[in-house]
């Protein structure tokens, strides 16, 4: 098993791993060719300036204008503070509903990619976009991760520094990593 490994990881080698990238990303948003690479390109230039005010704007209602501009489905009356990733490639597959606070240094991914380990990728952990969703009420506390493929409940509390790699349920509190419920919110 370690000699395939170190077998796979030669002709892996071989392979340029930013085109594998790069061909992934295409084939997610459609295009193909020389011209799908140049549209890729401009696609990612304006998610990056887009993102880069909003990651750095102090008033959130420039972070909210900025990440609804790059295709992140935001609800009213939500805040989103200072230095909040939301998935750089993927954005169109958060959707965030009404009155949700993110605190500062939350990550929030919408795939999961092993990189540039071409073996990883085609026999165990291929490429995945999957949906974030953050119901209605939400409080995520800073310095959290929320993996791909998460749903937040309605009015849930999401404990500061919690990495969430699994759906929380309406009206409860989660801490930890990875984070787990420790209360129920009465309602």
């Amino acid at each position: 098993s370690i000699d395939r490994w170190k077998t796979n990881l030669k002709m892996v080698d071989k392979k340029n791993s930013l085109e594998i990238n790069e061909k992934e990303v295409m084939d997610f948003y459609g295009y193909s060719g020389m011209f799908g690479k140049f549209q890729l390109k401009l696609r990612l230039l304006k998610s990056w300036i887009l993102h880069s005010i909003a990651y750095s704007s102090p008033h959130p209602g420039i972070t909210i204008s900025m990440q609804r501009s790059r295709g992140v489905k935001i609800g009213n009356n939500c805040h989103i503070a200072p230095y909040v990733q939301l998935d750089w490639l993927y954005p169109s597959q958060i959707s965030i509903g009404d009155n949700v606070a993110i605190g500062s240094n939350t990550m929030i991914f919408a795939h999961i990619n092993i990189g540039t380990n071409e073996f990883l990728k085609t026999e165990k952990y291929p490429r995945q976009v999957i949906s974030v969703n953050i119901k209605s009420g939400a409080w995520i506390n800073p310095g959290c991760i929320i993996t791909a493929g998460v749903t937040i409940g309605e009015n849930s509390i999401i404990s500061v520094g919690s990495v969430v790699t699994n759906d929380v349920p309406d009206y409860c509190i989660v801490a930890g990593n990875p984070a787990r419920v420790i209360k129920k919110i009465e309602h």
